[in-house]
């Protein structure tokens, strides 16, 4: 088969593998972000439909019973996914908790509840992409919600006055505690279903964020956000619990409040309704928020909520941890590597319905790990570790892009298509370039959380290992066919069309793109550690040991005889889908998308293998394929020397 149509088979099945695997994750955003928004507006608004199980308000009432029977069907029709089936139960008990008139405290719990579990199984973006400009919402909105909300927010303007049922009041305390910024920004995107309020979308994405905040405003004072810049200052436990625009976009006064107290919970929602961007400013590097999330675990454990008590797990380890990687990882990526493997085995054993002593055991372990980072990462760090640190970086996450890249440039030069060179040059260029951009976006507006960096290199590896299975074998089948020089001549270089040209542009982009955002995180968390000329230094000789490897796999592969050239090079890109694949169940795992058993076994970053069953049985099977691939193509070469021989 030739080249581009072997390709192009492989490429349509392996986008409809990556589209089907995408959509099972993902459903429509327009329909979770529906199905959100009627849960938050019946937590919030329940409490008006009935107290003391009497029903106080009947239309009220019907709306509740409506919005739960919608949210039940429209949770039926989503994409399938494994956790669709148990997203339908809740909805069943929440539709049976509201026809039983249960009280607006259980009510609204088992409505949270659901809509957490809805995001966590088809995440849909949940805050804004930088810290909104509060200030600046106030023109946009007098000019599109006073007429309707009131200048003052009290639902009192002059064409509220006139609809039924009146415009919310923003003012409203008790409405104001159990609403979110998201809620309010669902609500100015999409409108609300059965009342006027329309949606809108017209309206840029930012300035809909700046208006959510703004609108937040309302229900406290001027005095309130000054005494909350105090308590944001000083109360370290607020902070634990608003590690990120994400966490604060979602976070209610009234959630809060259960976590900080009432009073606390008030001021800092005041403060950061009007200042979002503090909870993105830099602070001292600290373990505390992991340790407090692990606490709370142990106590929704001790509850038997062991839904809460996971998901509490993953944030420790998502909000307190990841953003200490990078630095800790430079003074010693070991000890890194203990703590992550120390909070899988916490995680699994959570899944594993452990004993309490067990798992109390087992985060005082990751305790003691964590006061062994503290130590390392209070002292200072000399020139000799940020010189080390600095060229063990750049040497490890660049080396198997390095190998991708230069291997693919190795095929083209011996199929004499110095033409389409271009396009390699391009991906890795162009990687780069995106990578320098996407660092910056996350380090100056936190857009990206630590569950999506884990959710990407999880992802681009797996795509990366089973592209590069697909290189190998087909290298692998061409490296028995005989007759090379031929073969290149009258074959390859016909093949080589500008659609097989532009895979190997994406496949470039990949290899280099999934290791430079990490990079360069690594090295922004040296610069910050001071000794720069050391840090340089590394640098420098890091891109000169990868430069001498590069040209010596080009040397090494221009003497090699063209047969022998596509056996190492099957090899080589066999052996890095094996790493990949464990490297992309590791990311997978540690952003909560697929579980963690642990067991007695080495950790070895280099080669993806972890202390994982899940990974190991990855990397096993991928393996096989790649044997199973090779003994065939073997096979097909022996068939056809017999049956040419023969021919003869």
């Amino acid at each position: 088969m030739a080249f581009s149509s072997w390709f192009r088979v492989r490429a349509l099945l392996l986008c409809a593998l990556t589209l089907s695997f995408t959509m099972a994750a993902h459903a429509a955003e327009a329909d979770v972000r529906r199905i959100w928004q009627l849960l938050d507006y019946l937590a919030v608004d329940y409490a008006g439909a009935v107290k003391d199980g009497v029903v106080i308000s009947a239309p009220e009432f019907e709306e509740m019973r409506e919005f739960a029977k919608t949210s039940q069907t429209r949770l039926a029709a989503l994409e399938p996914h494994p956790e669709r089936a148990a997203l339908v139960a809740e909805a069943q008990t929440l539709s049976a908790a509201i026809e039983a008139k249960k009280n607006s405290e259980e009510v609204a719990a088992l409505a949270k509840s659901l809509a957490n579990h809805l995001l966590a199984a088809y995440p849909v973006p949940s805050s804004p992409a930088v810290p909104p400009l509060v200030a600046q919402a106030a023109a946009l909105y007098q000019a599109q919600c006073a007429a309707c909300h009131g200048v003052t927010g009290n639902g009192d303007g002059p064409l509220g006055l006139k609809l039924e049922p009146r415009p919310v009041a923003f003012t409203d305390k008790d409405r104001a505690r159990e609403r979110s910024a998201f809620a309010l920004y669902q609500a100015i995107s999409q409108g609300i279903e059965g009342t006027a309020m329309p949606g809108f979308a017209a309206i840029s994405e930012p300035d809909r964020w700046a208006l959510a905040f703004f609108i937040g405003q309302f229900a406290h004072s001027n005095s309130e956000a000054v005494a909350g810049q105090k308590v944001w200052a000083e109360n370290a436990a607020v902070r634990a619990q608003l590690t990120s625009l994400d966490a604060l976009s979602r976070m209610t006064e009234a959630d809060l409040a259960k976590q900080v107290g009432d009073e606390p919970a008030s001021l800092t929602m005041a403060y950061l309704h009007m200042h979002p961007e503090a909870v993105v400013q830099k602070r001292a590097l600290s373990f505390d928020v992991a340790r407090q999330k692990l606490a709370q675990s142990l106590v929704a454990v001790e509850k038997g909520q062991m839904g809460p008590a996971t998901d509490l797990a993953l944030s420790a380890y998502l909000d307190g941890v990841e953003p200490i990687e990078p630095t800790l990882a430079t003074r010693d990526s070991a000890l890194m590597g203990r703590i992550e493997t120390a909070m899988g085995k916490y995680r699994s054993l959570l899944a594993s319905k452990a004993t309490m002593s067990e798992l109390q055991a087992q985060v005082k372990d990751i305790d003691d790990l964590f006061k062994e980072a503290d130590e390392l990462l209070s002292s200072s760090a000399d020139a000799t570790a940020a010189f080390l640190g600095s060229l063990t970086i750049l040497v490890r996450e660049g080396l198997e892009a390095l190998l991708v890249v230069m291997a693919m440039i190795a095929f083209l030069r011996k199929a004499e298509r110095g033409d389409m060179l271009r396009y390699v040059h391009a991906g890795w260029i162009g990687a780069l370039a995106l990578g320098v951009a996407t660092w910056g976006v996350a380090t100056y507006f936190v857009s990206i959380s630590g569950a999506s960096r884990e959710i990407t290199e999880g992802l681009s590896s797996l795509f990366a290992a089973v592209v590069l299975l697909s290189v190998g074998m087909w290298m692998h089948q061409k490296s028995m066919a005989g007759a090379w020089q031929k073969y290149i001549h009258d074959k390859l270089s016909a093949a080589l069309t500008r659609k097989s040209a532009w895979f190997m542009f994406g496949l470039s982009f990949i290899a280099v793109y999934r290791e430079v955002f990490e990079t360069i995180l690594f090295y922004a968390a040296l610069w910050e550690q001071g000794n720069h000329q050391a840090v340089l230094g590394g640098l420098v000789t890091g891109i000169a040991i990868l430069a001498v490897v590069g040209v010596a796999m080009l040397r090494f592969s221009a003497r090699l005889p063209i047969g022998k050239f596509f056996t190492w090079s099957s090899m080589l890109v066999a052996v890095l889908a094996v790493v990949l694949t464990g490297k992309g169940v590791a990311g997978l795992q540690e952003a909560g998308w697929l579980g963690v058993s642990l067991y007695n076994g080495p950790r070895i970053d280099l080669l993806g293998i972890y202390p994982s069953l899940q990974g190991v049985v990855a990397q096993l099977l991928m393996a096989i394929l790649v044997i199973a691939g090779f003994l065939w193509n073997a096979h097909e070469a022996a068939r056809r020397s017999i049956t040419q021989t023969v021919k003869r």
